[in-house]
């Protein structure tokens, strides 16, 4: 699949803050870290990702907005567009040196997700997507699972770090799906637990508590893979309501009844 000038711009932004992601994350132990929140970290890293990818859409794309997860948003007051980036998704994995982290850029027009990219730079992995054309790793098409028994199937989800109130919910839930599945995993991206849905590598993941620059170019990603991405009432609010399920057609339904009744 020929990618078109819109994504090209977003796969040079994700590539020239990749390899500094990548040379952070070779130097991490000396990069200057701050909290956010309880267990919730930023660090030079971020701040360096999100700078690059912020000159780079910008210079391509003047009229678009810019929403990042490090600096908010910027731009004209009635925007074109407006690019939703999280920089480096995997933070906390990232700070720890684990090889488990991405970029993730989402462009939104009309209400809508119509373009992502998410950039797994250490592993080499490109996962993107338009609108109405398809879903793609690479230069690969990426299909959904296509598997209906609930018994046969691998899950992902996040779990909440300290100081959020959900966590009764998210643990019920896990022990839910564990024991009806092939089992759950928390691998600590949102953005790449979208993209290896979208793959086939997972068979449903689901999620509460998600910013839009977590969630935008993974759900694009998965829904243009086949997959049925909703919010957790099985409407389609997932940034308002900032949670997300998502599966093949074929279980769904057993995979969302199983969640939200947990």
């Amino acid at each position: 699949m020929r990618r078109s000038a819109l994504i090209n711009v977003m796969v040079k932004a994700a590539d020239k803050a990749g390899r500094q992601l990548v040379r952070d994350f070779g130097d991490v132990e000396h990069l200057t870290v701050s909290r956010k929140g309880p267990a919730d970290f930023v660090s030079q890293a971020d701040r360096r990702a999100e700078g690059i990818i912020y000159e780079v859409l910008q210079e391509a794309r003047p009229e678009f907005a810019f929403f990042g997860e490090e600096s908010g948003q910027t731009g004209p007051e009635e925007p074109e567009g407006r690019w939703i980036v999280d920089p480096l998704d995997g933070t906390t994995n990232f700070l720890h040196g684990l090889p488990h982290w991405a970029i993730s850029i989402a462009l939104e027009q009309a209400g809508g997700i119509v373009a992502g990219v998410v950039f797994d730079p250490l592993k080499d992995e490109l996962f993107w997507a338009e609108r109405g054309h398809g879903a793609y790793v690479n230069s690969r098409q990426l299909r959904i699972s296509r598997k209906e028994d609930l018994t046969e199937s691998l899950f992902a989800t996040g779990m909440p770090f300290k100081g959020r109130g959900d966590q009764d919910t998210t643990m019920a839930e896990i022990e839910k799906v564990a024991f009806a599945s092939a089992g759950v995993r928390r691998f600590g991206s949102a953005a790449l637990d979208l993209a290896y849905v979208a793959a086939g590598r997972y068979d449903g993941y689901w999620e509460r508590g998600l910013a839009a620059w977590d969630i935008a170019a993974g759900a694009l990603i998965a829904n243009e893979a086949g997959g049925r991405v909703t919010d957790l009432n099985g409407g389609e609010k997932i940034v308002s309501d900032r949670s997300i399920i998502v599966a093949g057609p074929m279980i769904y339904d057993q995979f969302f009844n199983l969640v939200t009744k947990a």
